[in-house]
Parts: structure tokens; C-alpha cells; sequence
């Protein structure tokens, strides 16, 4: 006991006093740091960790709208809505996103699928939703929602897609719909759209994009730690777009796409009335559905390279020479300018010799001595050389211009082109050399440097059956609310008006009437029972008559025109077709004018048949109305006669008897 005593007095007290200053000092300093820290995350960063804790346990979903129907004419439906399932993924729910990528992958390949991602996968800011997968089908959608534990932050959501009823059919003038771009979005003045958006590329859908795209939702979903819906919190319900009323037929469109079957080219019909399009074609097109959730990268390099042109909508940007079709301006400026009249006649033998060339008529054997009515009917060429040598190029530009040619319509879509149609300065300034009087012989023949679309053609025709009114194109009838309420009305537009006499008119419509329905007249094809169409045929060179005697390629066959309007003294419907290396126009491109003609008049008639149908049915129900309400009315004996008086049952005999 003494010996433990000794021991303890020995012990230096300094250095216990010492150890225990350096551990009281580095409690205190710990103790320090962490109320720093404490007031750091509180103070400092309090609410933004508040705000993040707040969105791993509720989170605000999206709703997208159901974009607004596109309605032909006639009430057809031609590009609505359907559902399709996403794949979203919240990085922040889990740090490893490649991970669960790679998770899910192994799902797929377990049922034999490919698993296609998106690029923006792996790139997401934590906490902001996005799209791993697009537009998955019923047996992926079961691979992720059986999975549902082993993905966490993964979710399906179910948007809305465009769906286009008659697809390729209406490709180009309907268009298609996409995510928007990076670039698209800088340069969005109205500020209304979002990463995410989409919005239309194409056609109509991009003119109408701000009528049609509605207004988004959503709604404050509480989620478990995987990600998980628990429940809705709130709700704000997306607001759908207009639909939009378009001046298309769709039966005229399906009979124009099925006529022009296994071709290249375009055909398009307006009403000169007041310029609505009836029908718009042009092949080869594409599928605008593909565009729905991200088209491929491979198929979008095919369809971009097609030496077709099928991303091209040919009835607006197609430039094609007008060939004989333009005879019909130069017939006007020929008449206008005095330079030759109704009786001025030319000999064709087959062909004009002028300088060192010889330029030839379609017909080899030539036309003999033709005046204006018999060269449009059987489309002399010489008998224009001639007319157009007199004029002039600068002439027959200025008539050109007074039928809207040379320039774009104005039509409500973009990328449509204005063609060419030349003049001695133009090409002096093109490409430095002056005019040569053969090219006038060409540009009499709608050939030379002459480009025109269909559209063009088609309205410039319209014009002169209507009495020169040049209507502004127009797609669309009028803008509708969901309850059928008019939102906004697309009245026609009077561009300009073709200011030449009503003789010269006349004379040409008659001639164009005679093209169809006269013995030799190149549109035969258009010759109806009714004798009720006006039209010219074309054929347009692609490359010189020598070239073409020494191949027969199909590339260097010509194209193939033929522009008509019908009834020819009140028109109501102007149509252009233009077939590619079709050959002669009579042949190729008029009968597809008149099967779309034919089915106009066809369903004019079904309608006012029905029309006259349901009247008389009207009327006999009026009638029978009328007559049971007379019966009705009609008292059982004349006015002031003694009425009998109330009878018991029992007869005369009855009461005889009793007696």
C-alpha cells in the first residue's frame, strides 16, 4: 500500500496537465468546425439544400397538350393525336446513371431487343428529368415497369404523338413535327417554347405551329426513394390546340397520289374562285410519322441524298421549262401587242431554219399553214417561233409577269421558289454576255432559260379562265376552338390582275377549250362527255435534241406537262401536273388531270344529289306534317250541322226489341 503511495507522489503532475491541454484543444477545435459548418449548411446553404431535399421527395411532371387537329374540307381528319410511352431517368435518384443504363440494357437483350438511348442520357443535370428512351412499344414498356426496383430514378410517361392519317399522301403539305433545336430556340422571339418542345418543321404544321401547339400542364407529384409515384399533390390541366379547317379534298388527294403511281413529279389543283388548293402532291415524299419521336439518323441520310428529291415539296420548289404550256402567254402578248391577229398564219414544214440552226416542230411532217386557234389546238411550235421572234424576250417577260410568273405565289408554306423567267438583262448580268435571237425562238416554246413550279402554272391558267383575278394560294379555311368556335378566318387574297382585253381572252380560253375537245388536238386525253375542260399539253427537254436522239436514258427523257382548267366559261377547278421524264404530256401527264377532274365533278354531282335527295325528303316530311295536322284539325261534320247525340251501343233493333 505504501509502495503504490510512493508511486503516485513520484508521478509529475505537469505533463498529465499538458496531455490533457492538447486534447481539451482539439475537442474545442472540432467543436469549432463543426458549428462552422453547421451555420454554413444552415445559414448559407439552407435553402438550397431545402429546395433540393424538397425535390428528391416531390417533383413537378410535365403535362404535354394534345396538339390540334389538321380537317381537310370535307371533315376528314387527316393528322390527329395517339399515346406513346417515354423512358425518363432523374440522374440525381441515383448517382450511377450509366450504371442503370447499363441495367436496363440487360433487360432488353434478355428479350432479344436493342436498346436504343438518347444522347442526352448521360449528359442530365441532377434532378432534371430526362428522356433515356423514345416511343417504346407494349414489350418494352412491360421490361421497365417489371423492373421497376432494379431501376430506380426510372419512370414511363405517356405523351402525346402526331399521328398522319393518309402519311406519305399529304407529307409535304401537312409536314411533320420535331423536338426543337438548340438554334430554334435562341432565335424564338415569343418566347413561349422550351428544351423539350415540340414544334412543327414542316408544311403546315410549322405556319399553324402557334395555333396548334396548346398550351402545356402539370401537376406536383410526391415520389418514394426510388423514384416512385406515391401521389398527386396538384394539377394543372394542359390546354389542347386549335384545329385548324384546310381547303385540301382528301379524296382528290388519294386520287391524284394513286394516279401518279410509280412517277416522279407533282400535281397540284386550286379553285379560281378564290385560290383555295384542292390538291397537292409530290413524289417521291416520305413518311412524316417517322419524324414523330426522332427519326433515325440513317434513314434521315437516305431520304436527304434520294436523287428524288423526296424531302422537296415539287408543287412550290419543282422548276421545271413549261415547254408548250407557255405558249398560251406568249398567244397573249402575240394578240395584246398587235403583232399578229386571230387570222395571222405561218408555215410549218417540220422546222424553222434562223442563223446556223434549225429548230423543229414536234411534228416532223409539220402543220402546214396554221393561223393562232389551230397552232394552240395542235401546238405548233413553228407558228410560236415566229410569234415569239417578233415580240421580243423583254415582251413575253412583261405578259409573263402579268400571270404572276417569275415569281413565288405567296402560298402559306416555306421554301417555295420564284422560277426564272428571263430577260436581256437578266442574263447579262447572270452571265456576262448579251441576248442571242435564238433564244427568243426557244423561249417561244417554253423552253431556254424559262423555269416555272406547278403552282405557278396552275394559277396563271386559273387566272385566265377567272378573268384574270390572281388569287394568293391558300391552305388553310379557317382556325376552330374545340367546341367549334371560329377563332380566325383566312378570307382569299387578290394578289394582282392580269390586265389584257377580254377578246384576247377569250380567243386563247377558246383555243385551250379546242386543244381538249377538237379533232387533233394534243389534250384529247381530257375530252369528256360533258366537253367541259380547256387545258394545254407540254413536254419540256431536259437536254439538247442531239443528246437525246443518242440515249435513251431515263434521266434525259423530257418531262411530261399538262395545266387545264374545267368548266371552261366558269371554271372551278385549274389543275398542273408535271411528270418527270415522262415523255409527251397528252400521253403521260393529262390523264392524271383527268382522273382528279373526273372525281371533282363526280363527287359535285354525288353531293347535289344528295342535296336534292335530302330536300325532297324534307319536303315529304312537311307535306305529311301538313296533312296530319289537318286531320287533326277537320271537325267530324261541316260547321252549324246538328251534331247526333251520344250514342249508348245499342242499335235501333236493340231498342225495338226491349219495347
Amino acid at each position: 500500500m505504501s509502495e503504490n503511495h510512493n508511486r503516485l507522489s513520484r508521478y509529475d503532475s505537469s505533463r498529465f496537465r499538458k496531455k490533457f491541454s492538447i486534447l481539451l484543444w482539439l475537442i474545442s477545435v472540432s467543436l469549432s468546425v463543426l458549428m462552422v459548418r453547421m451555420w454554413y449548411l444552415q445559414i448559407i446553404k439552407g435553402e438550397e439544400l431545402r429546395q433540393r431535399s424538397e425535390n428528391n421527395r416531390i417533383r413537378i411532371h410535365e403535362i404535354k397538350p394534345l396538339r390540334g387537329a389538321l380537317i381537310d374540307s370535307n371533315g376528314v381528319f387527316l393528322a390527329g393525336n395517339q399515346p406513346c410511352f417515354d423512358v425518363t431517368i432523374i440522374p440525381g435518384s441515383n448517382r450511377d446513371i450509366k450504371a442503370v443504363l447499363r441495367t436496363m440494357e440487360g433487360f432488353y437483350r434478355e428479350q432479344g431487343l436493342d436498346f436504343y438511348r438518347t444522347e442526352a442520357a448521360e449528359k442530365a443535370r441532377s434532378f432534371i428529368s430526362v428522356k433515356v428512351a423514345k416511343n417504346i412499344s407494349r414489350q418494352e414498356l412491360a421490361i421497365v415497369e417489371s423492373h421497376s426496383v432494379e431501376l430506380p430514378g426510372v419512370a414511363v410517361e405517356v405523351v402525346p404523338v402526331r399521328r398522319y392519317i393518309l402519311g406519305e399522301m399529304t407529307a409535304h403539305v401537312l409536314g411533320y413535327v420535331s423536338e426543337i433545336s438548340p438554334e430554334e430556340l435562341k432565335t424564338d422571339e415569343s418566347r413561349t417554347y422550351k428544351q423539350g418542345d415540340r414544334i412543327g418543321k414542316f408544311g403546315i404544321e410549322r405556319f399553324l405551329d402557334k395555333y396548334l401547339k396548346g398550351v402545356s400542364g402539370g401537376e406536383h407529384v410526391e415520389v418514394n426513394v426510388s423514384g416512385r409515384r406515391v401521389r398527386v399533390l396538384g394539377k394543372v390541366d394542359p390546354v389542347s390546340g386549335h384545329n385548324a379547317i384546310l381547303t385540301l379534298d382528301a379524296d382528290l388527294q388519294r386520287v391524284a397520289w394513286e394516279a401518279m403511281e410509280g412517277r416522279a413529279g407533282s400535281a397540284v389543283a386550286l379553285d379560281p374562285r378564290d385560290g383555295s388548293v384542292l390538291m397537292m402532291v409530290s413524289k417521291p415524299a416520305f413518311d412524316p410519322n417517322l419524324f414523330n419521336q426522332g427519326i433515325p439518323s440513317s434513314e434521315w441520310e437516305r431520304l436527304s441524298k434520294d436523287p428524288g428529291r423526296p424531302l422537296e415539296n415539287k408543287a412550290i420548289a419543282g422548276q421545271y421549262p413549261p415547254g408548250s404550256t407557255y405558249k398560251m402567254i406568249v398567244a397573249v402578248a402575240g394578240l395584246e401587242e398587235g403583232v399578229i391577229t386571230p387570222d395571222t398564219a405561218f408555215t410549218c414544214s417540220g422546222s424553222l431554219p434562223f442563223g446556223n440552226r434549225v429548230y423543229r416542230c414536234w411534228q416532223k411532217k409539220g402543220h402546214g399553214r396554221v393561223s393562232l386557234h389551230r397552232a394552240v389546238v395542235q401546238s405548233c411550235d413553228v407558228y410560236f417561233y415566229n410569234v415569239a421572234r417578233l415580240l421580243g424576250p423583254d415582251t413575253l417577260a412583261k405578259y409573263a409577269r402579268k400571270f404572276g410568273l417569275g415569281e413565288p405565289t405567296g402560298i402559306d408554306l416555306l421554301g417555295e421558289k420564284g422560277g426564272l423567267v428571263p430577260t436581256k438583262d437578266w442574263k447579262l448580268r447572270r452571265f456576262k454576255e448579251p441576248w442571242q435571237a435564238g433564244e427568243t425562238l426557244s423561249l417561244g416554246i417554253g423552253q431556254g432559260f424559262n423555269l416555272l413550279t406547278p403552282i405557278q402554272l396552275a394559277s396563271a391558267y386559273a387566272a385566265l379562265g377567272n378573268g384574270g383575278i390572281i388569287y394568293r394560294p391558300k391552305l388553310v379555311k379557317r382556325i376552330e376552338t374545340l367546341d367549334r368556335q371560329i377563332l380566325k378566318e383566312y378570307e382569299p387574297q387578290i394578289k394582282a390582275k392580269a390586265d389584257i382585253s377580254d377578246e384576247t381572252r377569250e380567243l386563247v380560253r377558246s383555243a385551250l377549250w379546242g386543244v381538249c375537245n377538237e379533232g387533233g388536238g394534243t389534250g384529247g386525253a381530257l375530252r369528256r362527255k360533258e366537253a367541259d375542260v380547256a387545258g394545254k399539253t407540254g413536254t419540256a427537254q431536259v437536254v439538247t435534241m442531239k443528246e437525246r436522239e443518242q440515249s435513251v436514258a431515263h434521266q434525259f427523257r423530257d418531262h411530261a406537262l399538262f395545266v387545264a382548267f374545267a368548266p371552261w366559261d366558269k371554271p372551278e377547278i385549274a389543275i398542273a401536273v408535271v411528270v418527270e421524264h415522262g415523255g409527251h404530256g397528252g400521253s403521260t401527264a393529262g390523264p392524271v388531270a383527268r382522273k382528279v377532274i373526273d372525281e371533282y365533278f363526280r363527287k359535285k354531282a354525288a353531293a347535289a344529289a344528295q342535296a336534292k335527295a335530302a330536300q325532297a325528303k324534307a319536303a315529304q316530311a312537311k307535306a305529311k306534317a301538313a296533312e296530319v295536322k289537318t286531320a287533326e284539325a277537320k271537325p267530324d261534320e261541316a260547321p252549324g250541322k246538328p251534331q247526333p247525340e251520344a250514342q249508348s251501343g245499342r242499335t235501333e233493333e236493340d231498342e225495338e226489341e226491349s219495347e
